[in-house]
């Protein structure tokens, strides 16, 4: 049985905001609509508590569409991101 074919990966966007970043106020509305209209599998997300980043988590089998939507992210358009990965994880 092919686990990735039946369920897909679990693909985890970590992402630093850039400490001087004044317009970050500005851009969250255009960051969480973004998301939330891609209509993911499994998508959940949200900031770190201490406001330095956040994650995004969402089902996906293609590595190649979920960097282009991570290359789409409006943070990442704005310039706000200092660093940002995407990570596999599989679930148990």
């Amino acid at each position: 049985m092919n686990l990735e074919n039946t369920y897909g990966k679990i693909r985890l966007f970590f992402n630093f905001v850039k400490n001087n970043s004044e317009k970050i106020g500005d851009i969250v509305p255009l960051h969480i609509t973004y998301w939330k209209n891609q209509k993911l599998d499994n998508y959940s997300g949200g900031p770190f508590a201490d406001r330095t980043g956040g994650l995004i988590m969402f089902e996906s089998s293609d590595i190649e569409k979920t960097m282009k939507l991570t290359d789409k992210d409006p943070f990442i358009e704005h310039d706000i991101i200092d660093s940002k990965w995407v990570k596999e994880w599989i679930k148990e």
